[in-house]
């Protein structure tokens, strides 16, 4: 199993281009199962997890290329099952269950896997469809959902949810009338998603805002699109620049996508400028504590929250970061600690009293976004990390240590036992 070494210590200078958005590919990708013909895809990056998906739909007859761009052609479909081995790896799995259902009329998925941060419950998806008229039953581990047409109607989510919100509205394109979707989730990658639809033909407006309404189309048409750039890749290194001090250009980054992260890292007295190439992120000597809390968007990303104690780690003062989307993401609080960080966690907060020197430890990998966290800690460290269990980086950050290489950082990644 690989490894990834790093010696810290080192001012990151440079620039570095973000990756197309994970989270907006995967559901994407899924959505060719609603058209004929080929779909073609721009900037789908090479990331664990779109092999994953890839996997899963080949295994139901969808053709799948992979290459500069990835084309997708759901003209057989042979079979409607996504199965326990591939989805147990991905809850992004659940996105095919509603265009399988909405195209084929039927649709068999695995109860999801994948990080293990927290309850993400599927029962909003379900009672969602249910509320569109299928039939849907759990059996042996899987979602069985059976529908002639899915009927357009008002669905409310007790919850913000983004793999629910896509999956209502992939699902809501071909159903008979029309679906409005309250309380709908608002991330970019929803709204990607809703144009990219359109494009297919289909018939969304408010895609962005808490309310979306779908009007049902008889069929949709394979597209050639572009997926966002992502926001989570690009602020994890706008983090990065700040944690060592550095002065790097993060190109192609939308600002649009990262006011909240923006607005905290200038609280903390890191300078942040944005032009036409993407964000420009210089670091201060000091690093000034703030508070953080997550939240849905446009709120703090839960998903930059370990990134961020990382960085507080080394802040000037005392720095409270609440956790308000997943209640168990706090795993890579005890590896922090044994680079000596001062952490103490109280329910769905975490105290960081920041310290002057975080040192370089052996430490393990938890998730994904906590592997980040873990990357950016050994940076800024005093000597060798070394951090185990690196598969969870590459579920979602493509080349990442070859890019950090390109900012001046001393990373490699290793064999184990090497």
């Amino acid at each position: 199993m690989d490894k990834i070494v790093i010696v810290g210590g080192r001012r990151l200078q440079g620039e570095v281009k973000v990756s197309g958005a994970k989270n907006a590919s995967l559901p994407v990708m899924a959505a060719s199962l609603l058209t004929r013909g080929w779909n073609t895809f721009h900037n789908i990056p090479d990331l664990a997890d779109i092999k994953t998906i890839s996997r899963l739909l080949a295994n139901m007859g969808v053709k799948v290329e992979r290459g500069d761009v990835v084309r997708v052609n759901a003209d057989n479909i042979t079979s409607v099952q996504a199965s326990y081995d591939l989805v147990r790896t991905m809850r992004a799995s659940i996105l095919v269950l509603g265009p399988l259902v909405a195209r084929l009329g039927e649709a068999r998925v695995s109860l999801p896997g994948g990080c293990a941060i927290g309850a993400r419950p599927v029962n909003l998806h379900i009672r969602a469809l249910q509320e569109m008229g299928a039939e849907v039953e759990l059996k042996e581990g899987y979602i069985e959902a059976k529908a002639r047409r899915l009927r357009g109607t008002t669905i409310y989510f007790d919850i913000s949810t983004v793999t629910g919100t896509e999956n209502i509205m992939m699902a809501a394109t071909l159903a008979e009338g029309t679906t409005v979707i309250k309380n709908a989730a608002r991330e970019p990658e929803v709204v990607n998603l809703a144009e990219v639809l359109n494009m297919m033909g289909a018939r969304i407006v408010g895609a962005g805002t808490d309310v979306i309404r779908i009007d049902g189309v008889s069929a949709l048409r394979p597209v050639e699109a572009s997926v966002i750039p992502d926001r989570i890749e690009a602020g994890t290194f706008m983090i990065a620049a700040g944690i060592t001090g550095g002065d790097v250009m993060v190109k192609n980054a939308d600002p649009r996508h990262q006011d909240a992260l923006i607005a905290k890292l200038r609280e903390a007295d890191v300078r942040v400028d944005i032009d036409q190439m993407g964000i420009r992120v210089l670091g201060t000597k000091s690093i000034k504590s703030v508070d953080i809390k997550t939240a849905p968007y446009p709120g703090f990303p839960t998903d930059l929250q370990a990134q961020m104690m990382s960085f507080m780690a080394l802040g000037s003062g005392l720095s409270v970061i609440t956790e308000t989307v997943f209640e168990n993401r706090f795993m890579h609080v005890s590896e922090l600690l044994r680079m000596g960080a001062d952490i103490v966690v109280r329910g769905s907060s975490a105290v960081v009293r920041g310290v002057k020197q975080l040192k370089g430890a052996p430490v393990m990998a938890t998730d994904l976004r906590a592997s980040a966290s873990l990357v950016l800690a050994g940076l800024a460290a005093e000597g060798e990390t070394v951090i185990s269990r690196i598969y969870h980086l590459d579920r979602g950050y493509e080349r990442l240590e070859e890019k950090f290489r390109a900012l001046g950082a001393a990373i490699e990644r290793v064999k184990d036992g090497k």
